[in-house]
């Protein structure tokens, strides 16, 4: 890629395989350029997150995460210190990344990092899901090669259905953490306890989790759609993405939170299949 070099390709490529995930086997179906700007954007909420999260040990999280805001203001400058810097700039000078969305995805993390979130309100919830997810499906569709506002609705749509499907899957997880990304209005209209720990026992929790889980229903078709109107090529990564998470989403309802510690079973045959589907629709 212009404007680094194969060192700093591979550094950025070190940081996605240390991170363990399959990432780097779904994006082999985009170009080499492509495929390495992902590994780039990829990086970067990698970094953010481990800081966020507290697995780089750090004195002060909020601190960090300022300082990241200054790094961005410095890679738009053109100034590079590192290999992920010189990557960054390369990546957000091909692909017109915009700055606003990097810092969207850093002020995300730093919900997370100035302690626990714990029954947010409606507003304050759909925030953190934009800053989380749909900020870096904003970045990803301009790298996977569409820049319009049709691509900026597939990553509104899409980062919400995905990340409501997380937090769907992830209630006995995250409470066991301390987090409850629940809403509060929903939390009071089925009356569930704000305490994580003793909302995952509420017999109102399976009701208020399929309100939810008709929202993320509504997301992947809203992100469908917006799709259809989007470079069909370009949209290859987001529309086998969609096709992986559905039936996730389908397992959680079938399943229930009656029991939300309880393992959702998925066929990965079908999830296979939906992905090819997906791949040459």
């Amino acid at each position: 890629m212009l404007g680094c070099s194969t060192a700093d390709l591979e550094h950025v490529r070190a940081i996605v395989t240390r991170a363990g995930t399959s990432f780097a086997k779904g994006m082999k179906i985009l170009p080499a350029e492509r495929r390495f700007g992902m590994f780039t954007v990829y990086a970067f909420c990698r970094e953010v997150d481990d800081i966020a999260d507290g697995d780089v040990q750090v004195p002060d999280r909020a601190l960090a995460l300022k300082e990241w805001h200054a790094r961005i203001d410095r890679l738009y400058e053109g100034e590079t210190r590192d290999a992920l810097d010189r990557a960054m700039v390369a990546t957000i000078t091909r692909f017109g990344l915009r700055k606003e969305d990097f810092a969207a995805v850093i002020d995300g993390m730093a919900m997370d990092a100035s302690g626990p979130i714990v029954a947010p309100d409606e507003a304050t919830l759909d925030l953190y899901c934009d800053r989380v997810a749909s900020a870096v499906g904003r970045l990803s569709v301009r790298v996977f090669g569409d820049s319009s506002p049709e691509a900026d609705r597939v990553a509104h749509h899409l980062g919400r259905a995905l990340q409501l499907t997380n937090i769907l899957r992830d209630i006995q997880e995250d409470a066991d953490r301390g987090r409850l990304y629940l809403p509060r209005e929903l939390l009071v209209r089925y009356n569930v306890p704000t305490d994580p720990q003793e909302a995952v026992y509420a017999v109102g929790l399976d009701p208020l989790a399929r309100i939810l889980a008709v929202r993320a229903k509504d997301h992947f078709r809203e992100a469908t759609r917006a799709m259809k109107r989007c470079d069909g090529v370009a949209m290859r990564p987001a529309r086998i993405m969609a096709a992986s998470y559905r039936p996730i989403l389908t397992a959680l309802l079938r399943r229930g939170w009656r029991h939300p510690d309880q393992p959702v079973k998925i066929s990965k045959a079908a999830r296979i299949l939906r992905s090819l589907i997906a791949y040459y629709r």
